[in-house]
């Protein structure tokens, strides 16, 4: 395994992550559909994560309304030093008022729940996980501050914001002398590549760790899926169609993703998630294996170095749009402004 420092902070996490979203959840929609994995089976990924090196999980208070946090408390009891712990706050937990979103009352309910669930003192990276339109930053970040400095939790970040929306949370921190983010989770892939407008430069600009979640785009990108349909029915991107891509888009970039790995003999999973690790601002990638075998497939890429032609070929064949309106093209002096 390899590892690569969380933003600022000096801490080391793995490059490859082991997500948690499809931990439990067999009776519960949707998690049924996103994995509604066993706890023999969670057990065993888990064990095969820790023995190949990992040192980061991530999940949530809500997957599988709980049930993650419970059994990763379960299987981390004795060895939880050994890992860079990380769940979030925001949505829904229950049917109060209350029960959702980033006000104080809610995160020192949450801190609280998700401590207990986890059988632990503290959390190493508590993220909120979404944009919270009603309570202002200041609140919120008065609050992340304060169990910060109680000890139950050791750093803060975010997930699912605008670039805009992080940039003032790191504003008020900044303003305030609060906790500041350290880390962004967002969305990325080959068929997903949005974030690079303004995401990615922010992060790059201010030192923040990227970790990377459905890398693989739901599992369109593991191999499974062509033009001619599924090798697998029971993949969840058959049940599931999220997030949500161009579909012919993307059937170009596996078959761009399936000739690199048939060079490489590997899987066209690890060539996706080998292009991911090598864009210079993305710390980690968390990756949600239902099986054994797929999570010892997805840990191989982080061996996997790709030629710098086909670093290009993916890059090409997966570039999103113009982030800027085209006319800037056509209205400016070339010599003076260059093309974006």
């Amino acid at each position: 395994m390899k590892f690569v420092p969380l933003g600022r902070t000096g801490v080391l996490v793995s490059r490859i992550c082991l997500g948690g979203a499809n931990f439990g959840g067999a009776k519960s929609p949707p998690y049924d559909v996103l994995g509604g994995l066993s706890p023999d089976v969670v057990s065993d990924l888990v064990n095969i994560a820790l023995e190949a090196g990992v040192n980061f999980i991530d999940t949530s208070n809500t997957y599988a309304y709980g049930e993650s946090e419970e059994l990763l408390g379960k299987l981390l009891k004795g060895r939880r030093r050994d890992v860079v712990l990380a769940s979030k706050v925001q949505n829904r937990v229950g049917t109060g008022p209350n029960e959702v979103g980033q006000s104080r009352i809610h995160i020192v309910n949450a801190i609280e729940d998700s401590l207990r669930r986890l059988d632990t003192d503290y959390l190493d990276l508590y993220q909120v996980h979404s944009f919270d339109p009603i309570t202002p930053f200041e609140e919120s970040l008065s609050a992340l501050d304060d169990v910060v400095r109680q000890g139950k939790v050791r750093y803060i970040g975010c997930s699912n914001l605008a670039a805009w929306q992080v940039m003032k949370a790191l504003g008020v921190s900044a303003q305030r002398q609060l906790a500041s983010f350290v880390s962004v989770q967002a969305y990325y892939s080959l068929a997903g590549r949005d974030v690079e407008h303004e995401l990615l430069p922010l992060i790059a600009d201010q030192g923040l760790a990227l970790t990377v979640w459905s890398p693989l785009a739901g599992g369109l990108l593991s191999g499974k899926f062509t033009r001619d349909g599924a090798s697998e029915p029971d993949a969840r991107r058959t049940q599931l169609d999220f997030p949500p891509v161009d579909m012919e888009r993307a059937y170009d970039i596996i078959d761009v993703l399936i000739e690199i790995a048939r060079v490489h003999e590997v899987s066209a999973a690890q060539v996706a998630l080998a292009w991911l690790l090598a864009r210079p601002e993305v710390t980690s990638v968390v990756v949600g294996a239902r099986r054994p075998a797929q999570l010892v497939d997805n840990l191989a890429a982080v061996d996997l170095a790709l030629h710098d032609d086909e670093l290009d070929a993916l890059d090409s064949i997966s570039r999103p749009p113009r982030a800027y309106p085209g006319w800037l093209q056509d209205h400016t002096n070339s010599e003076r402004w260059p093309t974006p």
